[in-house]
């Protein structure tokens, strides 16, 4: 429920299925599968994930940048692109759309999972740059949160992980998903992504 959730968007369904592999071995959530560009627009507005994985090359058309200026127009989440093309031109079209990263393949579950994380890190610093102070906050809502509350929210901001957010603060994983239960409730939301657009939308 409080992992991050990603959309893989990615027509080659064996490719797919080792992406999904990768991410459900760690703290990640995979929310769905396009294999095409209709599929992916509607699940990108349907489940509302923090993260997209795009493949920019989709049953021979790049329809990868259409699906990335939707996302743009629509949506604040991050999305990175997964590709088999590094050729300037394509770079170069790719940065048109502020992706958060450009991961080119075959790529190892490592290089995945650090391009992830910097680009959740980079997305919460420089998309949706918010100055987080827990009394201006716990006066814009009903049920103000406690100081645990408030250094897991900050966490989620920043795109760590809940396994990440239990080493640095010496709890379980359990102890997290409790305090991000009790944010959800408190600020009427039920994903990451819905959290982090409305601390935008309060504090901006």
């Amino acid at each position: 429920m409080s992992a991050i959730r990603v959309l893989i968007v990615e027509d080659d369904p064996i490719i797919a299925e080792d992406i999904r592999d990768m991410l459900t071995n760690v703290d990640y959530q995979v929310v769905g599968v396009a294999y095409e560009k209709a599929e992916a627009l509607e699940l990108i507005d349907t489940t509302k994930p923090d993260l997209v994985l795009l493949d920019i090359n989709i049953e021979g058309h790049y329809e990868g940048f259409d699906i990335a200026e939707h996302i743009n127009k629509t949506q604040k989440i991050p999305f990175l692109y997964l590709t088999s093309y590094s050729g300037k031109e394509i770079v170069d079209r790719a940065k048109q759309t502020l992706p958060m990263g450009y991961i080119v393949k075959p790529f190892n579950e490592r290089e995945l999972y650090s391009s992830i994380e910097i680009a959740l890190h980079n997305f919460s610093k420089f998309i949706l740059p918010l100055e987080l102070n827990r009394d201006i906050l716990n006066n814009l809502i009903v049920n103000p949160l406690t100081l645990k509350e408030f250094d897991v929210l900050k966490g989620l901001y920043e795109g760590k992980t809940n396994q990440q957010l239990a080493d640095e603060q010496f709890v379980s994983v359990n102890t997290i998903k409790t305090h991000i239960k009790n944010i959800y409730e408190k600020l009427d939301t039920h994903t990451r992504s819905e959290t982090m657009s409305l601390l935008n939308e309060l504090l901006h």
